[in-house]
């Protein structure tokens, strides 16, 4: 039996096709909408694991060499900028510079490891990662399966929350190291950094 191209197959059978991929196409529109993460999978693109950083944003976001923005998972730093209704406004909040310094010392200009939990992106379509560097010089570089870091590295989402320059912010589904978070959170506390001092 031969095969009919598209062309010959009678008008009401090449309607119904069109509309069945009309119809798609808007299930997928929406459906990436409210799931933002599920785009990457829609385009088949997949997430860098390494990468350079180009730019610090502020103490928990920052910019990749290829234009991406990351958001790091499971913390939280004060905001260098305000929205306002006419864009972002400059308004630093306590300890905000001094979470981006630290964060920049760090990451800006280094090539950097990337680790994904079960959501990949927000809303605002930054990637969502836990990110790790190569540990400083006379800093602790034993692996740390609790951390996730191989020999050399320093979990840099972990180090801002015991330096207390953030504070833990949980948001589910990704929970990986919540509790390597809370237990950094309190040390940071107990000790009096950043964030906490009296």
């Amino acid at each position: 039996m031969a095969r009919r191209s598209a062309s010959r197959l009678p008008p009401i059978v090449r309607q119904t096709l069109r509309r069945a991929a009309l119809a798609a196409a808007v299930i997928a529109a929406v459906v990436i909408g409210r799931h933002p993460q599920l785009a990457t999978w829609a385009v088949g693109s997949s997430l860098p694991t390494q990468a350079v950083v180009r730019n610090v944003i502020d103490g928990d976001t920052i910019e990749l060499a290829t234009g991406q923005h990351v958001r790091y998972i499971g913390i939280d730093t004060p905001e260098v900028r305000r929205k306002t209704e006419t864009g972002w406004r400059y308004e630093p909040q306590p300890y905000a510079l001094a979470a981006k310094e630290f964060n920049q010392r760090y990451v800006e200009g280094k090539t950097i490891r990337l680790v994904y939990d079960v959501q990949t992106h927000d809303k605002y379509q930054r990637l969502l990662a836990y990110v790790y560097v190569p540990a400083p010089d006379g800093a602790d570089t034993h692996a740390d399966p609790e951390q996730g870091t191989h020999g050399g590295e320093w979990f840099v989402n972990a180090q801002l929350v015991w330096h207390g320059y953030a504070k833990l912010l949980t948001i589910p589904p990704n929970v990986q190291y919540t509790e390597l978070f809370k237990r950094r959170q309190r040390e940071a506390r107990e000790a009096g950094r950043g964030l906490w001092s009296r």
